[in-house]
């Protein structure tokens, strides 16, 4: 029980970071400078396995969510080069 306030707070830090990287590499994406969008997306994957390797994610959970920012970034490439 004394534990549970401890993980509960690196739980929430290594989430809130996740979730933080996540939402800067959406608008990096959406804002259409593909290089600000790269670096971006390498920091939110990088906090992302952080968080599933400390088991505050699922490992599956993490790449599903970089998969999806990967066919973002893909997606919005594709459309500025027609």
């Amino acid at each position: 029980m004394r534990q549970n306030p401890k993980r509960r707070l690196r739980n929430r830090f290594f989430r809130g970071r996740a979730r933080t990287s996540v939402k800067n590499a959406r608008l990096a994406i959406e804002s259409g400078d593909p290089e600000a969008a790269q670096e971006a997306i390498r920091a939110a994957a990088s906090d992302l396995d952080k968080a599933a390797q400390k088991g505050v994610l699922h490992k599956k959970n993490a790449a599903r969510r970089k998969s999806r920012l990967m066919k973002r970034l893909a997606a919005q490439e594709k459309e500025q080069t027609k």
